[in-house]
Parts: C-alpha cells; sequence; structure tokens
C-alpha cells in the first residue's frame, strides 16, 4: 500500500484530494493546523500541527518503515482577494515559512516524488482578449499582489531543493477552484462560494453586492478537475510549474448570472467598491493536456452542485439562529 502525506488537509482542496487518494488504495496522513470544518477527514491519521516551524515539518513526514511514497504541499495561510488584500504581511510570513521548512524537511525525509500547489496569481495583470501566457510568461515577474509573490519565491524554492537533492518535483498553479466543501463565509471565501451566498440569502427579485465593474475575466475551476490535474501531474513526468485550470473563462456579473440560474432567482447586480484583482486571466493548458487532463466540469454544472450545498449551510445558520 502506497503512503501519502497530504498538508493543508483539513482546507478545501486538500480535503477532496485526501478523499481521491484514499479511493485509490493509498494510506494517507493529512496534517495541518486546523481540522476539516464541514465534514470529518478521511485520512487514515490526522496530525494537527504548525508547519511554519521545523519540527512540526519533520513530523509531518516521519513514518514508521520508511519516507511517504508521495508529499502533496498544499498548506498555506491564503483566501479569497478580500482576504488577499487585507492580510498580505501574514500571507508572506506564514507561507513563506511552511514553503522553507517543508522542502527541507522533505531533504531530510528522503521523499522522493513532491507535489507543490502554486498559484495563477504569479502572473502580471492581462487585458481582456489578450493572448494567453505559457507557464514561461511568468517571468520577468510581476505578480498583482503579496500572494503570487510568496507562490513564485515558493516555486523557485521548491525546485532548487528538488534539483540539488534529487527530489521529483511537481508544481501545479491553480486557477481559481470552486466547489463544494468550502469556505463560503467569514472572509476567506472565494468569488463563487460568496456569490452563491449572497444568492441565498437574497429573495427572489432582490439585489446582491458585487465589488467593482463586474467586467474582470476570470476561469472557475470545479474542485474534481483540480484534483484530478494534481494525480495526473504528480504521476507523470512533467517537470517545471503546470497551469491547471478551466479553458472557460467569465466575467464576474456572468459569474453571478449563473449563480442566479442556478437558484431559480433572478437578482439585481449592486456594483460597489472592493478588492477586484487582475483585470483578466488567459492561460494555456497545453503542457496539462499532454499529460491527458482536460476540465470535465463546465461552469453552469459545477455552480449548480456548489450552489446546492452552499444553499444548505446558509439554511442550517438560519435554523441555528432561529430561537
Amino acid at each position: 500500500m502506497k503512503r501519502a502525506v497530504v498538508c493543508g488537509a483539513g482546507g478545501f482542496i486538500a480535503g477532496h484530494l485526501v478523499k481521491r487518494l484514499k479511493g485509490e488504495g493509498y494510506w494517507v496522513r493529512g496534517v495541518d493546523c486546523k481540522h476539516p470544518e464541514f465534514s470529518e477527514s478521511e485520512a487514515d491519521e490526522f496530525l494537527l500541527l504548525d508547519l511554519r516551524e521545523p519540527r512540526d515539518c519533520e513530523t509531518a513526514l516521519s513514518l514508521n518503515g520508511g519516507p511517504p511514497a508521495e508529499v502533496y504541499q498544499l498548506a498555506a495561510d491564503m483566501g479569497g482577494m478580500g482576504y488577499i488584500h487585507t492580510a498580505e504581511c501574514e500571507i508572506m510570513h506564514n507561507s513563506a515559512l511552511i514553503n522553507i521548512h517543508m522542502t527541507q524537511a522533505a531533504v531530510r525525509a528522503a521523499v522522493s516524488r513532491y507535489f507543490f500547489a502554486s498559484s495563477v496569481c504569479v502572473y502580471r495583470d492581462m487585458k481582456p482578449g489578450e493572448p494567453e501566457l505559457t507557464e514561461e510568461d511568468a517571468y520577468p515577474a510581476l505578480p498583482d499582489n503579496e500572494y503570487g509573490w510568496e507562490k513564485l519565491y515558493a516555486e523557485r524554492t521548491t525546485m532548487a531543493f528538488g534539483r540539488r537533492h534529487g527530489i521529483a518535483v511537481r508544481i501545479g498553479r491553480f486557477q481559481n477552484c470552486y466547489g463544494p466543501g468550502g469556505a463560503w463565509t467569514g472572509g476567506r471565501e472565494k468569488a463563487p462560494a460568496a456569490l452563491c451566498r449572497k444568492v441565498a440569502e437574497a429573495y427572489d427579485g432582490g439585489a446582491i453586492e458585487v465589488w467593482g465593474d463586474g467586467s474582470a475575466v476570470r476561469s472557475y475551476t470545479y474542485v474534481d478537475d483540480i484534483v484530478d490535474g494534481i494525480r495526473l501531474l504528480m504521476q507523470s513526468d512533467l517537470e517545471g510549474p503546470c497551469n491547471i485550470g478551466s479553458p472557460e473563462y467569465v466575467t464576474v456579473d456572468e459569474l453571478a448570472a449563473t449563480v442566479a440560474r442556478a437558484a431559480g432567482k433572478h437578482v439585481r447586480l449592486v456594483h460597489v467598491e472592493g478588492p477586484v484583482g487582475v483585470r483578466s486571466r488567459n492561460f494555456s493548458i497545453r503542457r496539462m493536456a499532454s499529460i491527458g487532463w482536460h476540465a470535465q466540469w463546465n461552469l453552469e454544472r459545477g455552480i449548480a452542485k456548489t450552489y446546492a450545498w452552499v444553499e444548505a449551510q446558509v439554511n442550517k445558520r438560519r435554523g441555528e439562529q432561529t430561537p
């Protein structure tokens, strides 16, 4: 039985990854500073550790009988655009420590295969309609926010340790990921979950607030597709960063309209000031396509499933607040 360690397993994508690995017959250790918020972890073993600390990183990768066959490093201090713009110091400090110490611990544990979860936030701002960027176009570097700068540095750290110590490093640059089981309130939620919550809370014919003018262009990738990409990339021979994301691009207003259709509601959009991020995203996924990866979920289908889950959370909270 192969053994894997998933760091950040109390979070959204990593929690889904744990479930996938278990379904494939792995023994899995999940590691995080918190337990999953919305469900029990399916990991065989779950350790509460602070991966900013070198000793906790070493504990995370210490298994009886030798090193884990695979390590998935998804632990990070992150959230939606609101959090990224208000907690840039915490993000730079906490995530940098996690990634520096985790790569060193992987060397000491003699790990042979190591996955690092990066982000398309490493790229510069783009204009709508601009030709797609390849992975190499992250340089000259000009990320829009400090979260992207830290990810870019962490990529280089991971690759440098991999080169020197013979670790097979695989890096996925994720586009915006959504789906059931993610943060949907509290400030760390991303746009799809935030809009699902707002529409679920609104009455039919009501209004919801949208940050910015609604014209920013994004691709939103369903969590199952992200996990598929992680698994294919980890098993492949592809070295260097790879973009993992849906080729379906929409504006924020179009995303809101998709959520409203899933809810069966008519809602009016009220545009307000707020952090928006870059104007547009458009990235090549040819590297991932070369190993057989293609997004299987379109936005309409993925949002329908996500909205149903968020609506259930909203209704549950309402029930708990009712005296």
